[in-house]
């Protein structure tokens, strides 16, 4: 469980991955299956649309390049951030090392990171496209769509390994308890044998600077967005506009709101009971990507087609295997 240490002389070796402290050991097969069925779904929706994609040139636009970061992001945190804690209840797997449970945590942290980029990405998006139509195929195009993506994804892994650097050379003597679901910087820096207050500080600007740069540019796109489908004359066309974006809004305020919460009252050193507070941050974390798909892929048009043509392909060849094996 230890191992020596240069500056304390000792060092965690391994944590023990608690999850909910409160929960009865009674409940701990059903909550590993509905953790699975949460992973389950979130990677086979979002795959589906990943492979969509990739076999469907007509979805190569710009718009769909931005659900297909989505999706991948999506599946990134939840292949992070789920086998462990459905391990952990399902077959009291509860140890991590010391090394893995960094990388989790940075990966977590990543993947967060890079989901309020895309969704910044997706706002900027929808602003030309509705506030400026006429530009949007100019300014809007595949290559720079690529190119901001591509922007999101490296400053993504910068951010976290910034405040990561400094937490790693903290000394760590334990308690080796982490009461959360997964690995992440509060779990961690709190059971630092030294003062971690400036290394709490650093993660929490940064925090800070990737949820409300992001947010802000939201809010001030949306709020543009709505006067300009306010204007819009016909009702039908006003209601579409307005359904599409009012159901993203949602999403992201479902998104951005909490972990403003979590990340605030863990600075301030205010108290919430931990399991509601893990309760509260598998929710954000986890029910966007499980509805992602179906909110930003599955209701749009051309993807339906897509999957509506690709199922009848199958079906067709199907059809055609069986008729080959009869005769």
């Amino acid at each position: 469980m230890w191992e020596g240490n240069n500056e304390t002389g000792f060092r965690i070796k391994e944590f023990i991955l608690v999850g909910f402290p409160g929960l009865h050991p009674d409940y701990y097969g059903l909550v590993a299956f509905i953790l699975c069925l949460v992973y389950v779904t979130t990677v086979v929706g979002n795959s589906v649309l990943v492979v969509t994609f990739v076999h469907e040139p007509s979805l190569h636009k710009p718009m769909y390049i931005i659900m297909l970061s989505l999706a991948l992001s999506d599946i990134g945190f939840s292949t992070v951030a789920l086998p462990k804690i459905i391990s952990r209840y399902w077959f009291d797997d509860k140890f991590l090392s010391f090394n893995v449970c960094f990388s989790q945590m940075v990966l977590i942290h990543t993947f967060g990171t890079l989901n309020c980029y895309i969704m910044g990405i997706m706002a900027l998006d929808r602003y030309i496209a509705i506030c400026f139509p006429l530009r949007y195929p100019v300014v809007m195009q595949n290559r720079t769509m690529i190119i901001l993506n591509s922007v999101a994804w490296v400053f993504s892994f910068v951010t976290p390994a910034i405040s990561s650097a400094h937490d790693y050379r903290l000394p760590y003597c334990g308690p080796n308890q982490i009461f959360q679901c997964y690995c992440d910087h509060f779990s961690i820096v709190s059971q630092a044998c030294a003062d971690h207050s400036y290394n709490t500080l650093i993660a929490f600007i940064l925090a800070m600077l990737v949820l409300l740069i992001p947010l802000v540019f939201i809010i001030y796109s949306y709020i543009h967005i709505i006067f300009s489908v306010a204007r819009i004359a016909s009702s039908q066309g006003r209601w579409k506009t307005f359904s599409t974006c009012s159901t993203q809004l949602c999403i992201i305020v479902l998104y951005f709101l909490p972990r403003c919460i979590v990340y605030i009252f863990n600075v301030a050193g205010l108290y919430i009971n931990i399991d509601f507070r893990i309760t509260l941050i598998l929710f954000y974390s986890l029910f966007p990507p499980l509805v992602n798909p179906f909110i930003y892929c599955f209701r749009t048009k051309e993807i339906k087609q897509a999957l509506a043509r690709w199922f009848s392909v199958i079906k067709l060849n199907k059809k055609s295997s069986i008729a080959a094996i009869v005769k």
